[in-house]
Order: structure tokens, then C-alpha cells, then sequence
């Protein structure tokens, strides 16, 4: 998004605007949400609709490593068992294959939001080039299946599964995992590759039991009800009135392909997202035949570079990303002798000009001028994930799509729509575009079953008060289990996932495989390198609640309650984190091979 000169503005009838929408969306039980898990009434919404249950015999079986999770995390720490001599290894997952997100999201429009050159990985070995700028979820669906061909990763997969309980046997010095499907295995090594984004999000509104039309939460997409099929066109709703409620990544990008197919479309907005351009195009044939050898990580480094605030020569990827929330998260070095008060103007005067340019964006793609001020963001560029599309915004420009703002949310659903001040809304089907549990879902929560170690106790006990772990990926008290480094658990954070589980895998298979060269059986944490490493992520810790408490609701400043921020959930750094600093530490700590800070035997 082009940013426009940095202005004086009024600074404090921008702050009274921005509260004021804040607390329109204060309202109690926003956040609510069903647990699928135990609620029977809404459970079957996490049913597979893509691939159907094959019934099998339970499976007794001892193995090398359980790696739990089928997505980008596990696909590459399986390939990284590989490449360091492991044979036998199970990935078990609650989807029907590989794939992770990419397997559940497939609903209509998906694509992801990071550049496809750094985001699928592994394409240097496969000597792959992606299609556009930006994949669709269907081409990376594919890449990631052919990864798994390419090492034999489903080779004693077990698909449809759940884990219901994982506990450690000191006699044995092996985990003993128990799935719904009456599996028993047990194993040397266990991975929890759970990913950041697992758990459906359905929200708890008054009502939704009485519902007399269709509904599906756009991770399981009815394609039984709507027709076509994944980058085909929806056959069967040109009689239909669709509810879509949510306005994030998932909704901007399905909107426009039910606009295609629906007779109407009702879009139910709690609050509008920062739509930057995405500026999606054919990969230039050029790229694909000038690549060099190294030329994915570089572009990768390059990307991770910027988001850090570090300088380049030039910017690869030059999109979005790089030029507004980089800017924002690293807003330009104190000057000599400017007030520290100065400084932070300065910061949320950037900040203003971003999404100043994003609402004159969306006064220049929307007709209706009431619609388009019901579209505008009014907040922080820094409160929300930002969204990027370059069709949803003029969508609302079709007849057939409406807007219903409803920054207090939905009153309720009845037996014929949705209810919203009172007014009802007459639809045939609702479409939950409501995503996933925030990024900063405890560990133990996304693993979703207990976890007992060394010490009897569960992983929700021992990180009940916090985090506590060495790199963010082993936990005393769990011997030889190994965590996928993610948000909320004392690694780093990345805008590209990819390049994180990356580094995750590395450590992982090279772990494993020195331990295995040494005869060792069993590792454990010391105390003493857990202390350590916690104590440096406390120390990191900046408090930014009084800033992300005047910020709209939403996952970023865990919707409105930032000061609950626990500081051990923490980072490697300040902020995000030190991708670079934390990647050399344990590059070197493996290169030292002694495996410093674990007990061995």
C-alpha cells in the first residue's frame, strides 16, 4: 500500500475515533466460543467432508518417533527424520492426509497471503516454481503431497486418528500413545508438530441449535451443498441466500466466488479488516528460468530481513508486508536528542498515514459511500493481522452482496437467519468464517489431549503459571519429546511460518540423529538450562498493553485483555523475536555436539 506524506494530524480526535470504535466491539462474551471437543450438538462441524473413514483394525505397534501433525511442521520434520537415518516414524493426524490447514481449508477463493516462493517449502529440491506470486491453497495442497511422496512420509501414517493421550514410561524409556481409534504405540521419540492454527473456532451465539437451514464451518466446506468443487464453480446456490459471518483472511477471499454462484450474499462484519492490495500475477517466466542454486533461503532471509527491520539492498518480495507492516512494527530510530515522547508520535504518525491509505482505498473500490465507511478500519494497523485481496473490496459493488455491520456481533440466529438490532435476516445457509484459535493457543491446548510426563504430571499443569522450556522445543520433565518451535512458547514468531518450521525440523532430525550416534536413549532438560532459557525470554518481555489495550478487540492483543499476556509465553528478543540470532544459537549449539543443557543416558 503506497503510503502518503508523512502529515502533521490530529493526533488526539484520531485516538477519541479509534476508542470510541474499540468500544462499540467491548461487549461481553465476544470472544465465546464452543469447544467442539465436548459439545455433542456441534461436533460433527469438525467432520472430514473431504476424504472418507476407512475402518481399521486398532494398530499395537513400537516405533522409532510419533510425529503428531501432517502439516508444514510435521511434513518437514519427517523429511529431516529421514535425512538423518530414522526409518520408522508414524505422522498421526485427525485429517484424512497430508496437509495440515491446507488439507481443511478449501474452501472457495483460498489462497495464502504470503509470497509462494518463501511460503511452500522445499522448493529447491523439488525443483518446483509455484504458479503465481501467491498459491492457491489447491497448488500448495499439492506441493506439500508431494514432498510426502517424494520421502515416503505416509508410509505407516495414521490418518483419521486422534491422539487421546500421550504419557512417558520411565521402565521403558519410550512414550505410550493412545488414539480414538484403540491404537497403542509406542515410541522412542515424540514430536508434537501440532501447527499454530489447529483448532476450528466456532462461535458461541444464542441460537445457533435452532437454525432450519444448512451451515458449515469454512475449514470443512459442504461442497455436497454449495457444488463445484475446489477452483471449480459452485453449482448449486443460484437460489440460495448465504450468511457469511467474519470479515478476516478466510472471508474476504470466499466472498467474491459465492457472489458468483448465490442469488445474495449477506456479509456479517463484527469488525473490517485492513484490505491492502495483494497484487497477485503469473510468475514471470524469467524467475522460473534464472534461478540460482540457495536461491529460496536467500529470498526467505531477505523477507525475514525486512520484517525485522534490518537493512537490504533491496527488497524481494515488495509487497505489503514488507512496506506497511514492517514499517509499522519497526517504526523509524530514535533521533538525537528527540523526547522519547517525540519519538512515539512520530511511530503513530506512520501508523495513521498506513491506514489512512487504506481507507482512502477503500473509498476509491466501494460505490456506496455508506457501505464504504461501514468497510474503513478505524484502529492501529498494528492491532489486527492484515488482510490482502484484490477483489473484495469491490465485490460489494455487485447487486447481489450486502454489508451488515454488526460491531456488537450477532444477536442471535433463529430458526430462519440471523438476528442483528433486531432485525432478522432471511438465509438459506451460514457460512462460519469465524478461522482458527489465536496463534497464542497454549501448547498443550493445540496438542488437544493430555500430556503426562516423567513426573506424573500433565504439560497443562507444568505451563499452567507459563511457558517453561529450553529453545522453546524441549521441556524438562518430558523426556525425548520434542515441541515444533510456534508463538506463545518461547521461541520467535514469523510472518512466514515456513521458514520457522524450517529451522523446528533441522533441530529436530539433527537431535535425534547425534543422539542416536552416541548410543543415547533418553534425554532430559537440566533445570538449570531451562532456568536459563525462561529467564531470557522473561527478560525480553516488553509490556506493550497500554498501547494494545486502546486497540479494536482481536487475537493480536488477546481480544482487548492485553495486560493478561503472560511474560514466559514469550519471545527470543524483543517483539517477534531474533529469528537470526535464534537460528545461529542453535545451528551453533548443534555444531558444538555436546549437546549442552540435556542430561543424558
Amino acid at each position: 500500500m503506497e503510503q502518503g506524506p508523512a502529515n502533521v494530524f490530529d493526533a488526539d480526535a484520531v485516538r477519541e475515533k479509534y476508542l470510541s470504535e474499540r468500544d462499540r466491539r467491548l461487549v461481553p462474551g465476544r470472544a465465546a466460543t464452543r469447544d467442539l471437543g465436548t459439545d455433542e450438538r456441534f461436533a460433527p462441524y469438525r467432520d472430514d467432508p473431504f476424504t472418507p473413514v476407512v475402518q481399521r483394525d486398532p494398530i499395537i505397534d513400537e516405533t522409532e518417533v510419533v510425529i503428531l501433525g501432517g502439516g508444514i511442521a510435521g511434513i518437514l520434520a519427517g523429511v529431516e527424520l529421514r535425512k538423518a537415518g530414522v526409518e520408522r516414524f508414524r505422522i498421526i493426524d485427525q485429517a484424512g492426509g497430508i496437509g495440515g490447514t491446507w488439507y481443511w481449508n478449501r474452501y472457495p477463493g483460498v489462497m495464502c497471503d504470503v509470497e509462494s516462493y518463501i511460503y511452500l517449502p522445499m522448493l529447491e529440491e523439488l525443483d518446483y516454481v509455484p504458479r503465481d506470486r501467491y498459491a492457491s491453497g489447491q497448488e500448495i495442497l499439492d506441493h506439500l503431497q508431494a514432498i510426502a511422496q517424494r520421502h515416503d512420509l505416509c508410509a505407516g501414517a495414521l490418518f483419521h486418528t486422534g491422539v487421546t493421550g500421550a504419557a512417558w514410561d520411565g521402565t521403558t524409556g519410550r512414550w505410550q500413545i493412545r488414539t480414538d481409534r484403540g491404537d497403542r504405540i509406542s515410541a522412542r521419540y515424540y514430536v508434537l508438530a501440532v501447527g499454530i492454527l489447529n483448532l476450528l473456532k466456532l462461535p458461541e451465539i444464542a441460537g445457533m441449535e435452532d437454525f432450519g437451514g444448512h451451515s458449515f464451518h469454512s475449514a470443512r466446506w459442504d461442497y455436497g451443498y454449495t457444488g463445484g468443487a475446489p477452483g471449480r464453480p459452485m453449482t448449486k446456490l443460484g437460489d440460495k441466500v448465504v450468511a457469511v459471518m467474519g470479515t478476516g483472511a478466510t472471508g474476504i477471499q470466499c466472498i467474491g466466488p459465492l457472489a458468483d454462484a448465490a442469488e445474495r450474499v449477506l456479509v456479517f462484519q463484527r469488525t473490517p479488516s485492513a484490505v491492502g492490495e495483494r497484487g497477485n500475477r503469473p510468475t514471470d517466466p524469467a524467475f522460473a528460468q534464472h534461478r540460482e542454486s540457495g536461491w529460496q533461503q536467500a529470498r526467505m532471509d531477505n523477507f525475514q530481513a525486512v520484517m525485522l527491520g534490518r537493512p537490504v539492498d533491496r527488497d524481494l518480495t515488495d509487497d505489503g508486508w514488507t512496506h506497511d507492516y514492517a514499517a509499522v512494527q519497526n517504526p523509524p530510530r530514535k533521533r538525537e536528542g528527540e523526547s522519547f515522547g517525540d519519538y512515539l508520535r512520530r511511530a503513530e504518525a506512520l501508523d495513521f498515514e498506513i491506514m489512512e491509505a487504506h481507507r482512502r482505498r477503500v473509498a476509491e473500490l466501494v460505490a456506496d459511500s455508506g457501505t464504504a465507511e461501514q468497510l474503513k478500519p478505524y484502529y492501529r494497523y498494528l492491532c489486527k493481522r492484515p488482510c490482502f485481496h484484490d477483489e473484495y473490496l469491490s465485490s460489494f459493488n455487485r447487486p447481489n452482496v450486502a454489508l451488515v455491520d454488526c460491531p456488537g456481533g450477532i444477536e442471535r440466529v433463529s430458526a430462519e437467519g440471523l438476528v442483528v438490532d433486531g432485525h432478522q435476516y432471511q438465509v438459506d445457509c451460514i457460512v462460519y468464517a469465524t478461522g482458527f484459535e489465536a496463534e497464542l493457543t497454549p501448547l498443550y491446548r493445540r496438542a488437544g489431549h493430555e500430556i503426562i510426563g516423567s513426573h506424573g504430571i500433565s504439560l497443562a499443569d507444568d505451563w499452567a503459571e507459563g511457558a517453561a522450556s529450553l529453545y522453546g522445543m524441549m521441556i524438562r520433565g518430558f523426556p525425548n519429546m520434542f515441541a515444533m518451535p510456534a508463538p506463545g512458547q518461547q521461541a520467535v514468531v514469523t510472518v512466514n511460518y515456513t521458514q520457522l518450521a524450517v529451522l523446528g525440523a533441522e533441530v529436530i532430525g539433527r537431535t535425534i540423529g547425534e543422539l542416536a550416534a552416541r548410543g543415547t536413549t533418553v534425554f532430559e532438560v537440566s533445570a538449570e538450562a531451562q532456568d536459563a532459557w525462561t529467564s531470557q525470554v522473561v527478560s525480553s518481555f516488553v509490556d506493550g498493553s497500554s498501547v494494545m489495550s486502546a486497540c479494536t478487540p482481536s487475537r493480536i492483543n488477546n481480544e482487548g485483555r492485553p495486560e493478561l499476556l503472560e511474560p514466559r509465553n514469550g519471545n527470543y528478543g524483543r517483539g517477534f523475536g531474533d529469528y537470526f540470532g535464534y537460528r545461529d544459537l542453535l545451528r551453533s549449539w548443534l555444531g558444538a555436539g555436546d549437546m549442552d543443557g540435556l542430561e543424558l543416558r
